[in-house]
């Protein structure tokens, strides 16, 4: 799990594809518990933290480039 300084040093296109794959890997969270087949679930909540962290600074980017 990176901080979110650590991630405001990565360029847009990496954060992007950081992004699709913890969405990737949030899609199959979702399945393995619906199945009873997850064994951490606290994976689920950082998956989701760690999106919104990698939104947050993809927004700034975007307030920063105007």
């Amino acid at each position: 799990m990176e901080k979110y300084s650590e991630l405001e040093k990565l360029e847009m296109k990496d954060l992007k594809d950081k992004i699709l794959v913890l969405r990737k890997e949030s899609l199959n969270l979702r399945f393995q518990k619906s199945s009873g087949q997850l064994e951490k679930t606290a994976r689920i909540s950082q998956v989701r933290k760690q999106i919104a962290r990698i939104k947050t600074a993809i927004t700034s980017k975007m307030k920063g480039k105007k």
